[in-house]
């Protein structure tokens, strides 16, 4: 982290162009973190206050815009997109059907939790919305709320806390992939014990 951050502090000038384009490359499934994108961003913010607003524009609109890419890979090329190894590894049959359960019930509230959720469960979510053709419009508007909350809530805090928060941030996100994976745990259980009934 810290050599990257030495790279694009070097380069500063031309800092949020580096920033938008590594996310754009995540949307393609290129393991670039949007968690250590928000954290670069709020660190070289803080050490170039000039540049607050261009950086936080460009790891807001590059983290959309990466949610945009990868919703459409799985609308534009449904099925075939997971016989591509790279995007294979993301979801398989089984989570797909999952995650489309879930948009089908708590719609906007997928969004939502799931971009806090870390360890790749966010572009598995948006592969899968484009791959269950879920109405393109619909998910825009919701994951520009969605994004919006994260976005907002990380580069202010570490804008403000620095290092210091990033224990606690990981943390945070453990604690919710951990609730939701605890209420996957207990639908599931609920839904046999209906079907048994």
């Amino acid at each position: 982290m810290e050599v990257i951050i030495e790279f694009i502090q070097s380069n500063i000038s031309m800092a949020p162009w580096l920033i938008f384009g590594l996310l754009l490359l995540a949307g393609f499934n290129i393991p670039i973190s949007e968690d250590g994108m928000l954290f670069i961003s709020a660190i070289l913010a803080q050490k170039n206050p000039e540049l607050t607003l261009p950086l936080f524009f460009a790891v807001y609109l590059g983290a959309y815009f990466s949610d945009l890419i990868c919703f459409s890979l799985g609308w534009f090329l449904g099925p075939k997109v997971l016989k591509i190894k790279f995007f294979s590894n993301i979801i398989n049959a089984d989570r797909r059907i999952k995650i489309h359960s879930y948009y089908e019930k708590y719609g906007i509230i997928t969004l939502i939790l799931g971009r806090f959720i870390p360890f790749g469960v966010r572009n598995g979510l948006f592969l899968t919305a484009g791959l269950g053709k879920m109405n393109p419009l619909k998910f825009s508007l919701s994951d520009l709320l969605a994004c919006t909350i994260s976005c907002v809530t990380f580069f202010s805090l570490y804008y403000k806390f620095g290092p210091q928060v990033l224990d606690y941030v990981k943390k945070g996100n453990i604690f919710i992939f951990g609730v939701a994976a605890l209420i996957v745990i207990i639908l599931l259980i609920i839904k046999k014990g209906k079907k048994r009934a």
